[in-house]
């Protein structure tokens, strides 16, 4: 007797669409997943390869204004800062395992391709215990 009023209510809320709902999503749900493991496991054969072994050395032309070296003698680091004027490369920042002022000078010289003279007259440096 219970089951007559029953099926006006189930009626009345729709559930023929509301009952294979949960089953199409999960055929849409699994049928996405199998689609995107396809896609992302198949072999990928570029023509134009990126070396990844060698770097880069690149030399952009830029004007320095000042360098400013961080030695945190307690890490073993020297942080170099490097302000420049170029409206695109505002600062530079590199890290050497160096805590000698020479050393740091020497290093930050080779990396800005540029004499050791005029790195001396550009830094400043600020210790750290």
């Amino acid at each position: 007797m219970a089951l007559p009023r029953f099926l006006p209510l189930l009626h009345r809320a729709a559930w023929e669409f509301w009952l294979p709902l949960p089953l199409v999503a999960a055929l849409f749900w699994t049928t996405g997943n199998f689609i995107a493991a396809q896609t992302l496991s198949r072999p990928y054969n570029s023509v134009n390869k990126l070396p990844a072994d060698r770097q880069l050395n690149r030399r952009l032309p830029v004007t320095i204004l000042s360098i400013n070296a961080e030695i945190d003698r307690s890490l073993g680091v020297t942080t170099i800062f490097v302000n420049t004027s170029d409206s695109t490369l505002k600062k530079l920042e590199y890290e050497f395992p160096v805590t000698q002022t020479s050393q740091a000078e020497a290093a930050i010289a080779q990396e800005l391709a540029m004499p050791v003279e005029n790195v001396r007259k550009l830094i400043g440096y600020r210790i750290k215990n």
